[in-house]
């Protein structure tokens, strides 16, 4: 039986994190390998510390949950996160709005901040999950911005969605994974292109994507 996306990357990314061992560096600098497995025990194990990810008066108690988290010995930090047993997160449903994109992202933090990546060639399967879970991981992460934006597939043709509605659009073009990686504010990309006003683009490119 093939495990849905969300738990392969999460595998992945456990794979990947002990291949390049605790001080590699990622895309969340200055996180290396072990803060960004920490933050990822923290989100899933503890409700006070993950409150500060997202509500920033808070953020102490993520801090000192991610240092006590860090201190475990690394390849026993990366084996509780790639089986962390019941969770709110492992809830139907839940895992795969919650995680999908999660995990994709962090997996891709730690592969793209080495010399020489390289994309990876995705399964067409895997592709349109991550464009189920795009629209609306995207329209939060551009709340802020004011763009108008329609995101369009590169991999197939006549697909694409609106992501915030609004006259002349900025057209974001790519396979769903690199869109999702944009939106999440990432700029390590390969064969992302933007269409539309001039400076919404910049407005759009320039803004403090993601969550």
């Amino acid at each position: 039986m093939t495990l849905p996306l969300v738990r392969r990357e999460r595998h992945a990314l456990c794979d990947t994190a002990l291949a390049l061992g605790p001080a590699a560096p990622t895309l969340c600098d200055p996180w290396t390998a072990r803060d960004l497995v920490a933050h990822l025990l923290v989100r899933e194990n503890s409700m006070l510390g993950a409150a500060g990810i997202t509500f920033p008066p808070m953020a102490g108690f993520t801090d000192r949950a991610m240092a006590k988290a860090a201190r475990a010995p690394f390849p026993e930090m990366v084996k509780k996160l790639y089986d962390p047993g019941i969770t709110p997160y492992r809830l139907p449903g839940v895992e795969r709005l919650t995680n999908t994109l999660e995990y994709f992202v962090h997996h891709e933090d730690l592969r793209r901040a080495q010399p020489g990546w390289e994309p990876r060639d995705l399964p067409a399967a895997d592709e349109d999950e991550l464009w189920k879970l795009l629209p609306g991981s995207a329209k939060l992460a551009t709340r802020k911005g004011g763009v108008a934006i329609v995101v369009r597939r590169s991999d197939r043709s006549g697909q694409e969605a609106s992501v915030r509605r609004g006259e002349d659009p900025v057209v974001v073009t790519g396979r769903p994974s690199e869109l999702v990686l944009f939106f999440f504010g990432r700029n390590e990309l390969r064969e992302v292109t933007f269409d539309g006003p001039a400076d919404a683009i910049s407005r759009l490119r320039e803004a403090d994507r993601g969550f």
